[in-house]
């Protein structure tokens, strides 16, 4: 099939390019002139795995291609993905005038038929929104051109989207144009040849389903961290908690794994504008809102830690910190929890030196550009030389292992503070650590 892609953002890069990947022809359209400049030259402006690779391999062969020209790209096009941002707004509802403003340019420069997909994470109600700014464009025109708008929400986790998209555990699809579902599902079809996890249902229901499965999944993971949390004054271990409850069937073990919070594009924005949508149909979310609430107080936690052991005036002493990125295999440093810790810690004086394997660059040039107490390693043992501590934020592989007596060499106090509880205490006691896990008591110092 034809394919254009609005939207060269993570979700619409790595979509476009796994449809290319299955035979189909993509454009993929931005309007950042420099961006599209680049992708033509192989130059990706994310961090995922495998995709670097298989956008130079679609472009090399003809199945990928690049434009900043709506116009063009929609002459030869059958169906049109909208898959631009959605930033928050002040009030927690989802913006969408970059989604509103793609339709109106659809309206005014498709030639013939087309099937209009919400590819965006967008609130209940958005399709509607989408069909009438693309007919009023069209009837702005004189043009009397067919189209159908459908619903396909993401499911992707950054650091394993390629995979996920290729082998897809369900394919959901709102419609209320049995030619435009039926359309999808054709589009599909390489993708759950095997396993038949096509899911059609109505319009809004698909634009329900994505906030909810978010929602679900933070849910989970500010429950176990107020668990630890509990854990910790209690005298409990939430380690062993976890693995008590995750066995039930019902319960499971994804995603109750205590931590100092969750962050990303996804989950912060996504809770918070279904509260919005909640708020504006009459109903108070108070589950939602306690999720928020718990994951901000969560983010505080390591540097609360960190002021119990040091004390609230951190002048003069200085800080390792692994991990900037929201979560490992990622350069995302949206809504980080290393954002908060380290600015907890520069704030009460503290020099802060940093390493994570992709995103210091996000960091210098933007998240904590012009904060002159950070500096950044080129390894993670380096950035622990001369340290007062060492800050275990995001659980990269490469930091599940690491050499405790090097490390032990380097500090110039033994102290780990693990923020995704990744480390041993039996392990870590004996060689002389202090060790300050998530949800877990204290031991007494030497």
């Amino acid at each position: 099939m034809k394919l254009t892609m609005v939207g060269t953002g993570y979700v619409g890069l790595v979509t476009g390019t796994c449809f290319a990947q299955m035979g189909n022809t993509v454009t993929c359209v931005d309007i950042d002139q420099a961006k599209v400049v680049g992708l033509k030259n192989g130059v990706i402006p994310i961090y995922e795995p495998g995709l670097e690779e298989m956008v130079r391999d679609n472009v090399k062969n003809g199945s990928l291609s690049f434009t900043t020209s709506l116009e063009e790209a929609l002459k030869a096009s059958e169906i049109v993905f909208i898959a631009v941002g959605t930033p928050m707004g002040d009030d927690g509802s989802a913006d969408l005038q970059y989604v509103l403003k793609v339709a109106r340019d659809i309206g005014r420069f498709m030639t013939r038929s087309l099937v209009v997909v919400d590819k965006s994470t967008v609130p209940v109600g958005t399709a509607d929104k989408v069909k009438a700014e693309i007919a009023a464009a069209l009837k702005a025109r004189g043009a009397d051109f067919s189209f159908a708008v459908v619903s396909n929400p993401e499911f992707l986790k950054e650091g394993a989207a390629i995979d996920d998209f290729m082998k897809p555990d369900r394919v959901v699809i709102g419609a209320d144009d049995p030619a435009a579902l039926e359309t999808m599902r054709e589009l599909y079809r390489p993708f759950i040849f095997i396993n038949d996890r096509f899911i059609g249902m109505d319009i809004r229901s698909a634009e329900m389903t994505k906030y909810a499965a978010n929602a679900m999944l933070a849910t989970k993971i500010s429950f176990m961290n107020e668990v630890a949390n509990i854990c910790e004054r209690v005298g409990a271990d939430v380690n062993k908690v976890r693995v008590g409850i995750g066995s039930d069937g019902r319960i499971g073990y994804s995603f109750i794994y205590p931590g100092c919070g969750y962050g990303g594009s996804c989950f912060p924005k996504d809770v918070q504008a279904l509260g919005k949508t909640a708020l504006d149909h009459g109903y108070t979310p108070r589950i939602l809102q306690a999720v928020e609430d718990v994951n901000q107080d969560q983010k505080k936690v390591l540097g609360t830690k960190v002021v119990r052991r040091f004390g609230a005036d951190l002048t003069g002493k200085t800080f390792a910190v692994w991990g900037l990125a929201f979560k490992p295999e990622t350069d995302d440093m949206r809504e980080a929890s290393a954002l908060t810790l380290i600015a907890d810690l520069t704030g009460r004086g503290a020099k802060v030196v940093a390493y994570d394997p992709k995103a210091v660059r996000e960091a210098r040039e933007h998240y904590l550009k012009g904060n002159t107490l950070v500096s950044y390693a080129e390894s993670k043992y380096e950035a622990v030389k001369g340290a007062d501590a060492l800050v275990l934020v995001t659980e990269w592989k490469e930091f599940r292992s690491p050499d405790f007596e090097e490390i032990a060499k380097l500090l110039k106090n033994k102290v780990i503070f693990d923020g995704r509880n990744q480390y041993s205490r039996d392990r870590l006691i004996p060689l002389g650590f202090e060790y300050h896990p998530i949800g877990v008591p204290d031991a007494p110092r030497a």
